[in-house]
């Protein structure tokens, strides 16, 4: 066990009232799993504030307190300490109860709007390909080499990511590659760690229910860069109008890659087909399953950083080659009849554009495109209608239907995307609030080598609804509809 003074290195602090030099057994910012002899930290959040709590959790067990207000009765016997960002005060301290874990190994962070969980997932395969123990934190799971983990947020929090990082030092981990949120940098969840490098993909509307300004959200994302230590690299897209920014202010080696511009890495599409891709990395080329623009971006920045982390080009390559899609990312399925239903996350205007520009770039014309699309309840709602316009612009039938309508009416979200419907394009359109209903529809209309887009979900297995989650897998949903009517 640790001392308080211990767990406190590096914390500004600006005012203690009690003893720093009693055991502590645990950190705990959620009052009801506070144990004997823990710290309580008081995090503002969004909807609650800990500083309500802590009485609770002294009475709980916890014998010092974290705050960013002290309160104006203290208890007898009981450490309070004062600091300006509880937040931040609570990762430097995770860091110090796990003993700094992400020192003992090679962490990567990659940013932006899309393209996180692919890239993030993608490098954790390739390098486990290689022969090295991986480590990996996303949206989708958190492994600890060939242990699995679940998860529920992009970036957990603080001490979650510790957690993990010090079980990956205990089973050898040598690189870790982590998804970084937008949420996870403004809330500091990533104080106290270091990291080996970081990768910026893109940036486009998303998240403005949060930053409220698009300037922010993108000043935000750049916190990752601005913090890099001088040995290690920042890549970045510099397709990317906001690429650039990201290298203004850090320390970091500044590697870049692109498509369209000069660049350190660069990459050229030669041929793409609903089976793969053929690339031209350098003067090199690569086959690989991963379709569409979007992914000769993700898999350009995969091979960067296996070069910058050492590994050798040929090798990065071969083992690139045997790379498939990860879960709920353009991860299609063909009928028997030859319709392919594909199951993406894009959730994100541009990344609804990416996917059905990428469908539209590989179909012939003669088929149909059925796109079934929500909008996650609340979140951005400015993006509703923009995704409602695109939706119908690439689509030639799309059914606007309930994505995860949380704490809101369903039926108003899928108003707020038809507002965005040009006039021209509203016989395109059917709006069916239940979900399964929405998939069982576009499976009825799809003919023999149609293409159903089921978009904004993904990967995920639930639907929640008034914070109650039920089982909902778009993909297996989608095969056994087309199964049953023998498509």
């Amino acid at each position: 066990m640790k001392t308080l003074k211990d767990i406190l290195y590096g914390v500004s602090l600006s005012a203690v009232s009690g003893s720093t030099s009693q055991l502590v057994s645990a950190i705990s910012f959620d009052s009801r799993k506070v144990d004997a002899d823990s710290v309580f930290v008081a995090i503002k959040g969004v909807l609650v504030d800990g500083h309500q709590y802590i009485d609770k959790a002294i009475a709980s067990g916890a014998t010092s307190i974290v705050c960013e207000s002290l309160p104006v009765k203290m208890v007898d016997g009981i450490t309070y300490v004062e600091v300006d960002n509880a937040n931040k005060a609570l990762s430097i301290m995770a860091a110090n109860y796990y003993g700094n874990p992400s020192k003992n190994l090679k962490l990567i962070g990659v940013t932006g709007t899309n393209g996180k969980t692919t890239i993030s997932s993608l490098l954790y395969r390739l390098f486990k390909k290689a022969g090295y123990k991986v480590g990996l934190i996303s949206t989708i799971r958190i492994m600890v080499d060939e242990k699995e983990y679940p998860t529920s947020l992009t970036t957990p929090d603080a001490l979650t990511i510790n957690k993990h990082l010090e079980l990956m030092n205990n089973a050898g981990v040598e690189f870790c590659f982590m998804e970084v949120s937008s949420h996870g940098l403004h809330q500091k969840r990533i104080e106290g760690l270091v990291f080996e490098g970081a990768i910026f993909t893109n940036l486009s509307h998303d998240h403005l229910d949060y930053h409220a300004t698009f300037s922010a959200y993108r000043d935000t994302k750049k916190i990752l860069f601005d913090s890099l230590p001088k040995k290690a690299f920042a890549l970045t897209n510099i397709d990317d109008k906001n690429g650039l920014v990201m290298l203004q202010n850090t320390k970091a080696r500044k590697v870049t890659y692109a498509l369209k511009s000069y660049a350190d890495y660069r990459a050229q599409i030669l041929e793409n087909r609903f089976d793969g891709q053929l690339l031209k990395i350098g003067d090199l080329e690569l086959w690989s399953k991963l379709i569409g623009d979007f992914n000769a971006y993700n898999l350009l920045a995969i091979y960067a950083t296996a070069e910058q982390l050492g590994l050798e080009k040929l090798e990065i390559l071969r083992l690139m080659s045997e790379l498939g899609n990860v879960e709920g990312r353009f991860q299609y399925y063909r009928s028997k009849d030859g319709i392919t239903a594909i199951v993406d996350y894009a959730h994100t205007p541009d990344a609804l554009k990416n996917v059905l520009d990428t469908i539209n770039a590989l179909r012939t014309g003669n088929e149909n495109v059925f796109t079934v699309v929500g909008c996650g309840g609340d979140r951005d709602k400015t993006k509703r209608p923009v995704m409602g316009n695109i939706a119908t612009t690439l689509s030639n039938t799309v059914i606007f239907t309930s994505d995860n309508p949380r704490t809101e009416s369903p039926s108003k979200i899928i108003e707020e995307m038809e507002a965005g419907v040009e006039a021209q394009n509203f016989k395109k359109v059917l709006s069916i609030e239940n979900r399964k209903q929405a998939i069982k529809t576009a499976c009825q209309l799809a003919r023999a080598n149609d293409i159903i887009l089921i978009a904004g979900k993904g990967h995920e297995t639930y639907q929640e609804t008034n914070g109650i989650r039920i089982d909902f897998d778009d993909f297996k949903i989608v095969g056994e509809f087309l199964n049953e009517m023998g498509k």
